[in-house]
């Protein structure tokens, strides 16, 4: 279902590492040198760097513009869009009146692998759970408090991958008995304690930040950072009682403050790459500011 490689989380194998330094440039194109030292950082050979971009290259995941420089390609785009939009969830969300929106999906979709896995992907990544006998029925329902109308969910469903024969509405007035199933499909206490681990974690670290070296933190920041990022990505994003919405928007504060201090770190690992030209094997503790 998480196939795709801007969501895969490998010990940070190489396609995932280079995936993810291009995201985070947006349109912008990195070069291959800064590529090469992130990457020994983790300690990936030049060799499968350079396999991988041209792998992914040949998939149009990733493109060159011009000689010695990398960015997204169009295949990526579309995913890559949605996933930049972690830093304004909340924008996203409206007030849930208990309404849901159910998603109806042709049984059995058609034949093609892909174009079931990008189907799948679609609802996870909007936060829709399977509802039916054994949750293997043909609809995904969450609470209709996502985007600013159905419409507008409907087109980024279909941006992402959803199979365009399924069909996206509202449904409302379920029994007693339907209500309490509908409960179940989220674990909402789980939710809250990732939220509430994150965020202490994420906070902890920020603090020792200083005695780092700036390979080190380059390195941890990454890793860290990426996995809070994805914790986002993948959050249903579920309306109060659900969910403890403050303690998701606090989490999201770390989150996005993690974040510029990783980018401000990164900036200087690239920067002392560019002087050296090569990754930094040993730094002074970090100078860089919040």
């Amino acid at each position: 279902m998480l196939d795709h490689p801007l969501y895969r989380r490998d010990p940070i194998a190489p396609q995932s590492l280079v995936l993810e330094l291009l995201l985070a440039e947006g349109d912008g194109a990195v070069p291959v040198a800064h590529l090469l030292a992130a990457a020994a950082l983790f300690g990936i050979s030049e060799n499968h760097v350079r396999v991988t971009l041209a792998r992914l290259t040949a998939t149009d995941m990733v493109c060159s513009p011009r000689r010695g420089l990398y960015q997204l390609g169009n295949a990526s785009k579309n995913l890559a869009a949605d996933v930049a939009q972690w830093r304004q969830a909340r924008q996203r969300l409206r007030p849930w009146s208990g309404d849901f929106v159910v998603v109806y999906s042709p049984q059995p979709l058609p034949a093609d692998k892909t174009a079931q896995r990008q189907h799948a992907r679609a609802l996870h990544l909007l936060g829709f759970a399977p509802w039916g006998v054994g949750g293997s029925g043909g609809l995904h329902l969450r609470p209709d408090n996502l985007e600013p109308s159905l419409s507008a969910l409907r087109q980024r469903l279909l941006a992402v991958g959803l199979h365009p024969d399924a069909s996206v509405f509202c449904s409302r007035e379920f029994s007693t008995a339907d209500q309490q199933s509908l409960a179940q499909l989220w674990d909402g206490d789980a939710l809250n304690r990732g939220y509430q681990a994150s965020e202490v974690q994420l906070a902890q670290w920020l603090e020792h930040t200083p005695t780092l070296e700036l390979g080190q933190a380059a390195r941890e920041s990454l890793v860290l950072g990426g996995a809070a990022i994805r914790q986002l990505i993948f959050d249903p994003l579920l309306p109060a009682p659900l969910v403890d919405e403050a303690a998701r928007n606090r989490f999201m504060d770390a989150a996005i403050a993690f974040d510029t201090r990783g980018r401000a770190i990164w900036q200087d690992f690239f920067a002392a790459v560019a002087r050296s030209g090569r990754a930094p094997s040993s730094t002074p503790a970090l100078e860089t500011t919040p």
